[in-house]
């Protein structure tokens, strides 16, 4: 049925396949911290889940998926980042469909152009009107909201930092946003890895959470999986009651929302150590996230040397059209890594 589109994708070395990878340096993964190999925080979890009368959810969090695990680490969010409210979400790609629910007739979404493709599909779904504007370019943000009191509200999407290019979003973005409407901004990959506390740009820029909307992940920094939003009362409850990603799924496994919860806890208890990693690792590769983007000729390259990585023991990332305009390297700088065996790869990959 699909051998034709298929074959065009393998001739263009953009064929994907699911691998196996077993003993080998993980420079791939979004375990910034490397708390999903931590065993202190997996047994804290598995401890307190096995109290649990279930260790699923079963149904939606509107039926009898809600439970005490999920409320208390709700609650704990909004308590560490001053938010009123927060929702839990089976995952960061569900978190953001969510998210532009929130946009209805006569609305304006401004959504930077690298902004996750959650999102750009979540913006195919909206009532509003959709405008894309260059990526981290105030002045083209402006031209494009230059309208923006004819309509009723105003969101801005952008991201903390950005997955596949590794830099933050700029603080004018964000001031500008608070300006003219609400922010909603993807936290994903900055939580956990920058602000005083690591709670991501929004503690970093000191923004104000009655004009932001934030979402995180509970898989990257925290070593977990899904996805939280926080928010006014207001907009929690809209999103409860509205937001199809989150009415018509089962509620997210406590078990996944304890081994979150204890990893915000260790990160909380251990900050010194931790941000002085992250702090070193920024320095020594230059980089203002635990993101390390090498540019790749074409997408034979990019393929050809991830796998000569792979024979030596070393996985990195090898990302392609569409996920990007031009095929690139990308080395997670996980806390856990030596810096010397980093600088290896990276001089391996910059060796043209």
């Amino acid at each position: 049925m699909y051998k034709k589109e298929l074959n065009i994708l393998n001739k263009k070395n953009r064929l994907r396949k699911r691998k196996i990878y077993k003993n080998i340096i993980d420079l791939a993964s979004n375990d910034y911290l490397c708390l999903a190999e931590n065993k202190e925080i997996r047994q804290k979890a598995f401890k307190k889940a096995m109290l649990l009368p279930s260790h699923s959810a079963k149904a939606s969090q509107l039926v009898n998926g809600y439970t005490e695990i999920h409320k208390e680490f709700e609650e704990y969010l909004c308590a560490l980042n001053n938010f009123e409210d927060g929702v839990i979400v089976g995952s960061g790609f569900l978190a953001n469909l969510a998210l532009f629910e929130l946009v209805r007739k006569k609305d304006l979404a401004l959504i930077d152009e690298e902004y996750h493709a959650s999102g750009i599909v979540g913006s195919k779904l909206t009532q509003g009107e959709v405008r894309f504007f260059k990526h981290n370019d105030l002045e083209d943000l402006k031209e494009k909201s230059k309208d923006y009191k004819n309509f009723n509200r105003v969101f801005v999407f952008t991201e903390g930092i950005f997955s596949m290019m590794g830099d933050k979003v700029k603080k004018e973005i964000t001031d500008y946003a608070q300006q003219i409407g609400t922010l909603i901004i993807d936290e994903a990959h900055s939580v956990g890895v920058c602000g005083e506390r690591l709670l991501g740009i929004t503690e970093e820029y000191n923004l104000n959470p009655q004009k932001t909307i934030k979402m995180g992940t509970l898989g990257k920094a925290l070593g977990s999986y899904g996805a939280y939003i926080l928010a006014n009362s207001e907009i929690i409850e809209f999103l409860i009651n509205k937001a199809k990603s989150i009415i018509y799924t089962t509620a997210l496994n406590p078990v996944d929302v304890l081994l979150a919860h204890f990893g915000v806890e260790y990160i909380q208890n251990n900050l010194k150590q931790i941000k002085t990693k992250i702090e070193e690792k920024k320095l020594i590769f230059n980089t203002s996230s635990l993101i390390k983007i090498i540019k790749a000729k074409n997408n034979k390259e990019v393929i050809q040397k991830q796998q000569e990585l792979i024979n030596r023991g070393i996985l990195i990332g090898a990302i392609r059209p569409p996920t990007v305009k031009t095929p690139i390297f990308r080395i997670i700088l996980r806390n856990c890594i030596e810096n010397e065996e980093i600088k290896k790869v990276i001089k391996f990959l910059e060796n043209k």
